[in-house]
């Protein structure tokens, strides 16, 4: 299979992805779960993706589409197309699925995918990540990365328009 096909096959909707992760489940690999906007891809995000695949066999990312970034973040956000933040994300060698999602949370999102490990960045705390009470209360754990200082989509885009 070439590189661009591998890629492709990363990216799934919501019903492939349901079924995919009961495959991973029966096989008995522990499934984590990660979302975000991930708009100008930097260090920060790359770290939590990363750390985030460690803690089990497959990593699964939730990535907003265009229509809920812009209502989280507000206009001229995001700066980064969906489908392109889609390839970015599908391209890294630590993700096993990407799916978009279309809500303000990625809680229905976090409901079908069951993941065994739920994790988010540092700037959450554990009352304030959507889906943990579900995730915990089956088992499952929720983790929280250490926040990266000196990295934000915000800062990047502030910096470029100092330029």
């Amino acid at each position: 299979m070439d590189k661009l096909q591998w890629i492709q096959n990363k990216v799934y909707d919501r019903e492939q992805l349901r079924r995919q992760c009961n495959i991973w489940r029966s096989l008995g690999k522990k499934i984590v779960f990660t979302n975000g906007c991930f708009d100008i891809l930097h260090h920060g995000h790359l770290q939590l993706i990363a750390t985030a695949a460690n803690m089990g066999n497959v990593l699964v990312v939730g990535l907003n589409t265009d229509n809920s970034v812009k209502k989280l973040k507000g206009e001229g956000r995001p700066v980064v197309h969906e489908q392109d933040r889609l390839f970015q994300m599908a391209s890294l060698l630590c993700t096993d699925a990407v799916c978009l999602f279309d809500q303000d949370t990625p809680e229905e999102l976090i409901k079908m995918v069951r993941p065994d490990v739920l994790v988010k960045g540092g700037d959450y705390t554990i009352d304030t990540i959507v889906g943990a009470d579900f995730v915990q209360g089956y088992g499952g754990r929720v983790e929280i990365v250490p926040f990266v200082a000196g990295y934000s989509t915000s800062a990047l885009i502030d910096n470029i328009k100092k330029l």
